[in-house]
């Protein structure tokens, strides 16, 4: 991307990219049904996603954003575009969601119409790389356990069109598959090739992750 001047700040490496037409690919999901008919959608911090998120928020969205590395027990921040004010775009921020978006538990997420993640790299078949953290996946193991998503609950992702390969993706059980991949230049309808997470995969959990996330230790203590 770096080679192809397709990346802006903060650049490519170590994070999920920032792209050259981020706003483009943010506004081609205005004419998607499943955009126009979602009230509550949950959103990656990332730069890349920042326009999708003002976007949703101008459009009376609300907007559910996970706490870095879900380190506190309130581990996602939600975004009521009717409580922000003057504070709208701010809010959109990583910054502005920590100040003005509401700190709340994973009991108190409600039930969620979309999924927009953030990608390094995304196939043909759906596939998808983020980080390498696996956070976007444990997050959609909680909220899947919590039942406030399902198989049903639409996964996609805005790119640059470099970032769409063709070459196979290792896939896990507990990686999250992607249904849409949204680009500057237009919208991608995957064909379904993987089956989603039906929750947590504790056996594929360090011991030193669950003791640093609040929530994965409450539930863990309590299976």
């Amino acid at each position: 991307m770096e080679r192809e001047r397709a990346a802006r700040f903060p650049g490519t490496r170590g994070r999920i990219p920032n792209f050259v037409g981020a706003e483009r690919a943010a506004l081609q999901l205005q004419a998607l049904r499943i955009w126009k008919q979602a009230r509550v959608i949950k959103v990656n911090p990332d730069a890349p996603q920042l326009p999708v998120r003002r976007m949703a928020l101008r459009e009376g969205k609300i907007v559910y954003m996970a706490v870095p590395r879900l380190r506190e027990k309130a581990c996602f921040l939600r975004l009521d575009p009717t409580l922000l004010g003057a504070h709208l775009a701010q809010a959109a921020t990583i910054k502005g969601a920590d100040r003005f978006g509401r700190p709340v538990t994973l009991e108190e997420v409600r039930p969620l119409d979309l999924i927009i993640c953030g990608s390094v790299a995304v196939n043909v078949r759906g596939a998808r790389v983020g980080k390498g953290g696996g956070y976007s996946d444990l997050e959609y193991a909680l909220l899947t356990a919590r039942g406030v998503v399902s198989a049903a609950t639409p996964i996609l992702t805005t790119i640059h069109s470099l970032q769409l390969l063709h070459e196979a993706i290792e896939m896990r059980v507990h990686d999250i598959p992607v249904d849409w991949v949204v680009t500057p230049e237009g919208v991608t309808k995957l064909p379904i090739h993987y089956p989603r997470p039906k929750g947590i995969v504790w056996e594929l959990l360090a011991a030193e992750k669950i003791e640093g996330i609040p929530v994965l230790k409450a539930l863990f203590g309590s299976r």
